[in-house]
């Protein structure tokens, strides 16, 4: 998962880029980086957050009316600055490009672009696989009508490619590019900013910076469209590839700020009403359950866990607190990393949790590493009962489109009964939500172009179509033998 941004301006944008990427900073902590364009691309990028990649000097460097920006957090390589977005390449014209999703194919698409279409891809990051395909494909394309060139190029990335993406690129003396994949799993925004001179435009993972630099909510990127917005100022927008809509479900369970508005759902509203849903189940299910407070875990479940307390009649309380300092740890590269994070992650609030029955709302339930630290730690601190319930159902199959969950035997829920992940976590009861309930929630309200979001990791159901036993199979050993390498060179640095 990562977020991207790219802007379009009347005036240099480095430091809106910067300040567009602090907002996107709990997309991904692995690296950064920006680049824009005036006659030549200025690119800077580099390992860690986004204020340590930036300082006054690296913006100043980075000029330009046109450029995009990433934050990322690596399915796909990571570890390394040669991995980190943006990319260029320079030719045909020169592109350069960021992307957050995931694309399952990459090993294949690598070679065959080498032996094939007679491309190198340099790094073992996915988006230089996009940027190859739609480069090659421009390549072919570029004697045409120009904005035709880039939609022939995007529907033959849309073919090629297999996983999810959202894309922003700069076509050197041409202008921006934004484009979907065709199922809009991986969300994209745009926004505008009206003047006496020209429109400016930026398109976004999210719109949490929409406000603070006065730009205005236009809509969402459609899926399997491509927008292009030439350096006057003029858009083209065509839908080259049209599938049924399938946006991510865990954007709204986890990944994206509370203050987002995706594909028509606020995200704050959704959550509130997970945790709507999840108050009902609980009196459904455990109707003579003794609750004295309910406790989010900080801080993606703290509005479904409003929302819950609500619903039951029970005191609400933020008595774990949270180290802004530590990061997510859930998008922390390997497992010991996590763990250790944990241990200085979280904090009780003592005298909230002692001789209470306490009730612990998390937006899911992965590793079962953070909700097993929890429970102990309640109880540490005093706790008669300790209850856990996830906003969200069990999760028992990988992901290939962007969260870094590959292989089924990291799920807590894996081979698991719901009792036997109830004492692995340590917890007097467990309550998942319901997978309807969960959609429910998301689809209750809002200006919905969807009926069925991507929830594959719950269920099963892949939007793509193209994903079969061999190939979950293929990825997962793929995936186990870059993290075993991980190790083993962090391991190697340690000596």
């Amino acid at each position: 998962m990562c977020g991207i941004t790219g802007i379009i301006s009347n005036n240099v944008v480095a430091t809106e880029l910067y300040e567009s990427l602090l907002c996107l900073q709990h997309r991904g902590q692995d690296s950064a980086g920006i680049t824009t364009y005036s006659d030549r691309f200025h690119l800077k990028k580099g390992m860690g957050l986004v204020r340590e990649v930036f300082g006054q000097e690296e913006i100043l460097a980075l000029k330009g009316n046109v450029g995009i920006g990433s934050v990322r957090y690596p399915t796909v390589g990571g570890g390394v600055a040669e991995d980190s977005q943006p990319f260029i390449v320079s030719s045909p014209y020169g592109i350069t490009m960021a992307f957050n999703g995931n694309v399952f194919n990459f090993w294949e698409l690598k070679k065959e672009l080498f032996d094939h279409d007679y491309r190198q891809v340099n790094s073992n990051s996915d988006v230089e696989v996009i940027l190859n395909v739609f480069a090659y494909e421009m390549s072919r394309f570029c004697h045409k009508d120009f904005f035709d060139s880039v939609c022939l190029a995007v529907e033959s990335v849309h073919k090629r490619v297999k996983g999810a993406y959202s894309v922003v690129a700069i076509i050197a003396g041409k202008g921006l590019v934004a484009f979907r994949d065709p199922h809009g799993i991986r969300p994209m925004v745009w926004g505008q900013r009206k003047n006496s001179f020209k429109t400016e435009h930026i398109f976004a993972s999210e719109n949490t910076m929409f406000e603070i630099l006065d730009f205005d909510f236009y809509r969402d990127v459609e899926p399997g469209e491509v927008v292009f917005v030439d350096l006057q100022g003029k858009v083209f927008n065509k839908r080259v590839t049209v599938k049924e809509f399938r946006p991510c479900i865990f954007e709204y369970v986890y990944f994206a700020r509370p203050d987002a508005f995706l594909n028509g759902v606020s995200v704050y509203r959704a959550r509130l009403r997970m945790g709507q849903n999840l108050a009902a189940k609980i009196k459904r299910v455990h109707p003579k359950l003794q609750i004295d407070v309910v406790i989010p875990a900080p801080e993606s479940a703290n509005t479904a866990a409003l929302a819950c307390a609500h619903e039951l009649g029970v005191r609400y309380s933020q008595g774990i607190v949270k180290n802004h300092f530590i990061g997510r740890t859930f998008i922390m590269p390997g497992q010991e990393v996590r763990q250790k994070a944990n241990r200085y992650k979280l904090s009780v609030i003592d005298f909230e949790v002692e001789g209470n029955n306490v009730l612990i709302v998390d937006d899911s339930i992965v590793r079962g590493n953070v909700s097993k630290h929890i429970v102990n730690l309640v109880k540490k601190y005093g706790a008669k009962k300790v209850y856990f319930a996830s906003a969200s159902p069990a999760l028992k199959y990988p992901d290939l489109y962007g969260i870094d969950l590959p292989t089924r035997d990291e799920y807590v829920a894996y081979n698991r009964t719901e009792d036997e992940v109830r004492k692995f976590i340590g917890a007097d009861e467990l309550i998942y939500q319901d997978l309807d309930d969960l959609i429910e929630a998301v689809t209750r309200r809002g200006d919905l172009k969807f009926t069925r979001p991507h929830c594959a990791y719950f269920d099963g159901d892949y939007p793509t179509g193209d994903v079969t036993e061999e190939v979950l199979q293929e990825v997962e050993m793929q995936r186990k033998g870059e993290r075993n390498t991980k190790k083993e060179n962090h391991k190697g640095n340690l000596i």
